[in-house]
């Protein structure tokens, strides 16, 4: 595959970026070689600087759920844009927005829109602090929320990709507040409550933890965090940054029927655009500045441009059916997989039109420390394999791989084709 202008802007640009990129996972040092620079996209494509083509299952990792340069978005960005394009006043568009998400979400009743999934997080966790009036927080090994200092503690994401559990620069004070456990482990959580009886503002958790492989929780366990939280009187987020409107419009909350006190969003409301919120009950969100004593703000934060991509971003996700297909889609291509795969261990987990790859075992994984680091090498060989026969996934064996409706049925058929023969190649 050419990719000598890839190349050559890859040089370049480590003279303007740490590590020349501008997200550390986009460098490529998971499955080594050189990083593509993406030059469009169109629908479930997208192409290089060198002019490769690729089927893509990373979304942009997850928020084009209609595909790249979707008709809708654009044609709604034209009309906004050419009104302006920030104003850091309320607009029309932000109530629309807001009254789309609320009017078919029964587990929040007010929300703030911000500009990012990491700042969704930790203005739910300010939140958190304020309404109880408490400093502690519980995290699981393995969920990542964002680059949040109090968060950044045995997280997931880029930071298990580079092989660190923290991040330089994260005072030992906050630290100190964060309490981490593993996941699926009750008894943890209740001698975490013991040792902090009365200290604990928040659980969070990523209620379908995708960012350190898709570690499927059983309902038992979220709910069991449900009954916790209620009885210690904390209070239980739901990072649902990369699930919400993915698995379903109402997110995880929806799909196991359980009712958090705070919910974060992120990627999909804005259709390609930066956008978060967080959201909760009308009591909870009336803490929020200027109702109440929890400052948050932002310059950008309901920006028209990205209010008006996602206004025409979940509209269609509210037709009949839509996120059946979906899943049948994600369903159609693991099994297609799934039954031409020669390589032994090589399994694939999904949920609604989340999948991920594991190499280590055919067992259910769901913590952190089940996922085999060694296992990781035969992900980079697959992953340069299938970039040869035109598939584009993620570049870290930790991270997960989407389905957008504008995947064709040709489209998974050519993926499944090229698993076969990518596969046959690994063994």
């Amino acid at each position: 595959m050419n990719n000598t202008t890839s190349a050559s802007l890859f040089e370049k640009a480590k003279n303007y970026f740490p590590g020349g990129v501008n997200s550390p996972v986009r460098a490529f040092r998971s499955v080594g070689g050189t990083p593509l620079f993406i030059e469009r996209g169109k629908g479930s494509r997208i192409w290089d600087a060198d002019g490769n083509e690729f089927i893509d299952y990373c979304c942009s990792w997850g928020p084009l759920i209609h595909g790249h340069a979707n008709e809708g978005v654009l044609d709604a960005v034209d009309k906004t844009m050419r009104k302006g394009t920030s104003f850091g006043a309320p607009t029309r568009l932000e109530n629309e927005l807001a009254e789309l998400i609320l009017s078919n979400n029964p587990y929040i009743q007010k929300l703030r829109f911000l500009s990012s999934g990491t700042e969704a997080v930790m203005s739910a966790i300010r939140l958190a602090r304020g309404f109880t009036k408490r400093n502690k927080i519980l995290k699981f090994e393995g969920c990542y929320h964002g680059h949040v200092d109090s968060l950044l503690v045995k997280a997931g994401s880029g930071l298990v990709t580079f092989g660190n559990s923290s991040s330089a620069g994260v005072p030992e004070a906050f630290v100190n507040e964060t309490i981490t456990v593993p996941l699926n482990n009750k008894s943890a959580v209740e001698e975490a409550f013991m040792n902090y009886r009365d200290q604990i503002a928040c659980i969070i958790i990523e209620p379908v933890p995708a960012n350190n492989g898709l570690l499927l929780q059983g309902k038992e366990f979220l709910s069991f965090l449900r009954e916790i939280c209620s009885k210690n009187k904390s209070l239980l987020i739901f990072d649902e940054v990369i699930s919400g409107f993915r698995l379903g419009f109402c997110g995880a909350a929806g799909l196991y029927d359980i009712h958090p006190d705070i919910i974060t969003y992120g990627k999909i409301i804005g259709g390609g655009f930066p956008v978060g919120a967080y959201g909760a009950s009308k009591e909870i969100m009336s803490c929020v500045s200027p109702e109440g004593p929890v400052y948050q703000a932002g310059t950008l934060s309901g920006n028209p441009v990205a209010m008006s991509a996602g206004i025409a971003q979940l509209k269609p996700c509210l037709e009949k059916g839509f996120y059946e297909e979906l899943a049948k889609k994600t369903n159609y291509l693991v099994d297609g997989i799934m039954n031409v795969n020669p390589f032994p261990l090589f399994n694939l987990f999904r949920l609604g039109s989340i999948f991920w790859i594991a190499f280590s075992t055919k067992q259910a994984i769901v913590n952190a420390d089940q996922i085999d680091p060694a296992s990781m090498s035969f992900f980079k060989i697959l992953h340069h394999h299938l970039l040869e026969h035109g598939v584009y996934l993620g570049p870290s064996g930790y991270e997960v791989g989407f389905v957008s409706s504008a995947h064709s049925y040709e489209d998974l058929d050519k993926t499944i084709k090229a698993f076969e023969i990518c596969l046959k190649k690994l063994v």
